[in-house]
Formats: structure tokens, sequence, C-alpha cells
């Protein structure tokens, strides 16, 4: 399971970029015999913003709610002709957080999911932001990729992030950055966040330990990586750049 957030779609510019998405489809070619993916993908609002300006009376919810609407199918235009280049299928998968509270929503999502999977198409998730707010106002799907992981029983858990991992404390304060490597006490690791919202995207460090913390009452293992640069999941996996593993 990868989640990516809209700063990395982005590379904390104003628009998505081809190549990071390209970047992703590479990864994902080159490790298609030994790896099933699934994909939780924010950047519909981004995708949005790089082509319409809404005038709006309404609640500012709203007009993200709508620009989520106009972006989303961009989003997955995107995704599928570039992954069709690499050889790649795509699907969307559009869910809500109340989806994981019903039994036979639940049930729908693993069969359809692993239709999609055992028949070579990687699934790409969006929470359905038309007539649901979670992700908008809370955490850049962070959660709900955790909820999906979960739900999926995957073996591990990506979350593609802005920095080298989870940093600790001190080490920001004194402008010296150092990645957290191994996460063995998940209490302790609580008190080393300092919050920060990302540019694009509405989470932060904290939306991603509560999501991590999903996965882990899941027994699932969660990385924490630097999607801005190039090759991440191929580097987490041959241990080429700092990242943050919670056991």
């Amino acid at each position: 399971m990868l989640k990516v957030g809209s700063n990395t779609l982005t590379k904390e510019t104003d628009n998505i970029s081809r190549g990071k998405i390209e970047d992703i489809a590479n990864q994902i070619a080159h490790l298609k015999d030994t790896c099933e993916f699934v994909i939780v993908s924010s950047g519909a609002i981004a995708v949005a913003k790089q082509f319409v300006k809404l005038e709006s009376k309404g609640k500012d919810i709203n007009v993200k709610q709508a620009l989520a609407s106009i972006g989303q199918p961009h989003l997955i235009r995107i995704y599928q002709e570039i992954f069709r280049e690499y050889g790649l299928l795509t699907s969307q998968c559009l869910l809500s957080y109340s989806d994981f509270e019903k039994q036979e929503s639940k049930t729908n999502i693993v069969n359809t999911i692993n239709v999609l999977v055992s028949n070579s198409y990687i699934p790409i998730i969006n929470e359905n932001d038309t007539v649901a707010t979670d992700e908008i106002k809370f955490g850049d799907n962070d959660k709900l990729g955790a909820l999906t992981a979960s739900l999926l029983d995957v073996d591990l858990f990506i979350i593609a992030t802005n920095t080298n991992g989870i940093y600790t404390k001190e080490s920001i304060e004194s402008n010296a950055p150092k990645t957290i490597e191994i996460v063995e006490d998940f209490e302790a690791l609580k008190n080393e966040i300092v919050n920060s919202k990302s540019s694009h995207g509405s989470g932060g460090m904290e939306s991603k330990i509560e999501a991590a913390s999903v996965a882990k009452n899941s027994n699932i293992e969660t990385w924490i990586v630097n999607g801005l640069e190039d090759n991440f999941i191929l580097n987490a996996f041959e241990n080429k750049a700092p990242f943050t593993k919670i056991k």
C-alpha cells in the first residue's frame, strides 16, 4: 500500500508533477513481479486549481469539494496515461470514512480490490470529496490509507511525504534534522512530533503518526519516506536513503 500526498505529487509546487507520477510508475514497473500495489492518492484539488478558479458565495469547504469534483477525473486520467506507458493498468476507487463503519461496505471494498489486484489492475483510491469532507479537513488521506491498509491486511504501508521520515524533536529545534530510523516504542515517538501542516496537503507529521498507529493496531509495518526524491520506494527497499520504519 502506497499513500501519496499532494505535496509529493506537486513536488511542492503549484502544479501536479507528471515527472513524479512517472517516477512512481517506473518504480512499480520494476517491482511488479514481486509486489502488488494499491495506491491512496491525494491531488484532486491541486489538479483543479491548475484549470479553474471558482467563484462562490458558499463556504470554503464547499468550494474545495467542487474543486475536488473537477480535479478527480483529471488526476485519474494523468495516472492512467502515464502508467499505461509503463505497461501498468489502473482503476479508480472513491471511498468515504463512513464506508469503514458498515460491514457490507467493508466486504465490498475488499472483494472489489482483490478482483482488481488479481487481474493486474492497480487501484487508485481517493476520498469521495463530493459527499465527504474528512480528508479536506483532517488529514490528507493519511488515515484513509491506514484504514484501507488495515482492511486489506497489507504487508506494508508506505507513506510518501516531503521529509526523510520523522525527525527527532531536538534535531529540528537545532536546525539539523536527524531521522528516527526505527521505531520500537510508539508512545515515545509521539513526544518527538513537531506538528506542522504541509503546504498543499492538509496533513502534517501528526496525521502520519495517527495513521501509523491505525496500521500498527493491525500489525502492519509503516514506512515514512521522502517521496520528493526519485526512486524513493526502491531506495527504501534497498536502504539507500534515510527513512522511518515503524515496526
